[in-house]
């Protein structure tokens, strides 16, 4: 697949298209890539035109050294559109891209069609409740993980992905780093990839501060938009009762649980996940 580069926003934001047919935007989560979509990628260019792109500050996109925030990822999307000229496309989001998603179909109504969000949240806290020790946290641990991963790459990974998987299936991803899920990946494919294009200590510090700009249950009633709302119910990070909020706070939305599924559903569970994605799209 060809790596293409669009000059949105003044940076280079890197991207992949495949398919023919509806427009289908993906967008990927916390110090992930657009790799990440693997499991998606290819089954969905069956039916649609799949874009998949690094966000800023990720993956083969520019890393500028500024203030991140949830305004300025919604605009690269909207610039990315305007690149292909796309007037108006679906829209996927996982984790910090279902924020992302949220923030782009308030700001930008009339760019998006039908949206998919799949195991996030709209807020790291309550409205009027400070982030700031939740975002810290997290921030830490990131790091932590990136500064592990230098010392013993495997160990750490499957270390830091543990709470990100069902119990189970991260048994099976510990017993066989070399085992081909579902004939898609393996343990060693995302190491791989997270070795070469993973983030730099930069990187998370940017994303984090871009968490806390997220704040969006008040504006969420104002998405007119058919949202389809993928929960796991293993989910540890954005747990299956914050999407079912999303989901009544939506006024045209529909709330779909993976069941025995954790926070990565989308690499434990392809195909399910995009047997709902094609219905949802579909019909």
């Amino acid at each position: 697949m060809t790596e293409l580069f669009a000059d949105v926003n003044g940076i280079k934001i890197c991207y992949e298209i495949k398919g023919e047919g509806e427009p289908v935007f993906l967008v990927h989560g916390f110090s992930d890539r657009k790799e990440h979509w693997r499991g998606q990628f290819d089954n969905l260019s069956n039916y649609f035109k799949v874009i998949r792109f690094d966000n800023r500050g990720a993956g083969r996109s520019d890393r500028p050294e500024m203030v991140y925030n949830m305004e300025l990822f919604a605009d690269d999307i909207k610039g990315l559109l305007d690149h292909l000229k796309i007037e108006k496309a679906h829209v996927i989001g996982h984790s910090l891209g279902g924020m992302i998603v949220q923030n782009f179909a308030i700001k930008y109504p009339n760019r998006a069609n039908k949206i998919i969000l799949i195991n996030t949240i709209a807020g790291m806290t309550p409205p009027g409740v400070s982030p700031d020790q939740g975002i810290e946290m997290y921030r830490k641990n990131a790091i932590a993980g990136i500064e592990a991963m230098e010392k013993d790459p495997l160990g750490a990974f499957l270390i830091g992905s543990k709470a990100s998987y069902s119990r189970e299936f991260w048994k099976q991803m510990n017993e066989d780093p070399k085992k081909k899920f579902h004939n898609i990946w393996s343990v060693e494919d995302l190491l791989d990839e997270k070795m070469r294009f993973g983030p730099t200590e930069k990187d998370i510090n940017h994303q984090a501060e871009a968490l806390k700009s997220h704040n969006v249950y008040e504006k969420l009633p104002k998405i007119k938009n058919e949202v389809l709302v993928i929960a796991a119910d293993k989910d540890k990070s954005c747990p299956k009762l914050m999407n079912e909020k999303i989901h009544e706070l939506l006024p045209n939305s529909k709330f779909i649980v993976i069941e025995k599924a954790a926070h990565q559903s989308i690499l434990e569970y392809p195909h399910k996940i995009n047997q709902h994605i094609i219905d949802f799209l579909k019909n």
